[in-house]
């Protein structure tokens, strides 16, 4: 017979806490404080950073989220939102950017240029997703998405903040040895960005040949 103790429900701590007795762990309490303090950099490329700014305002109201603070230095900022078309004459500043953020730090790839290119995608200047040289935690779709889709993206960064370990393989990058943080700078090559992806965090898909065409 175990003598470990019956585990508690999630219905008995919520009765608990209605009568003004909290039940929690080190762990809940410190992704809590993270989920509810992600401070946004003051950044942005193009039209979505219209809606980014929209999401700030008294209308829609960020601040109720704890992302109020727009930091104008990325060394007090802990999320990039990726708000736009990402030139690849760009795309070496936003990843210096991600560098000197401190961990722990995440990225937002909001609307359909960030994420694939958009409308831009057969371009030979615009980068087919910034997740190619950091890493995304989040895809918010849309030509732009609306600052209610920004809110949702948000929310669930908190709830995936809020459900990460703090050991173990899934734990976030700051608290693990054999990741690292840093992603490297892409400079301009002859024809293309040099490296064309950060291997780390970005591979492109086997090709596939059909059978009817080899």
């Amino acid at each position: 017979m175990s003598d470990a103790a019956p585990a508690i429900t999630q219905a008995e701590r919520d009765d608990l806490r209605r009568n003004g007795i909290l039940l929690t762990s080190l762990e809940e309490l410190y992704n809590w404080g993270r989920s509810h303090s992600v401070w946004p950099l003051n950044f942005g490329l193009a039209c979505c950073a219209i809606e980014m700014i929209a999401a700030s305002m008294a209308r829609y109201d960020i601040a109720r989220f704890g992302s109020e603070v727009f930091r104008p230095s990325p060394r007090q900022a802990d999320l990039l939102i990726v708000s736009g078309t990402v030139t690849k004459k760009m795309a070496p500043q936003v990843v210096r950017l991600w560098n000197q953020m401190p961990e722990p730090k995440y990225c937002i790839a909001m609307g359909a240029c960030a994420i694939s290119g958009g409308p831009f995608k057969q371009g030979y200047n615009v980068l087919k997703g910034i997740d190619r040289f950091i890493p995304v935690d989040i895809y918010i779709p849309g030509c732009p998405p609306r600052p209610e889709a920004l809110l949702h993206g948000l929310v669930q960064l908190q709830a995936k903040i809020s459900g990460q370990p703090l050991t173990g393989p899934d734990a976030p990058r700051h608290l693990r040895t054999d990741i690292e943080c840093d992603c490297p700078v892409p400079e301009f090559g002859a024809h293309d960005l040099e490296p064309p992806q950060n291997p780390a965090v970005w591979t492109p898909p086997p090709a596939v040949v059909r059978p009817d065409k080899a």
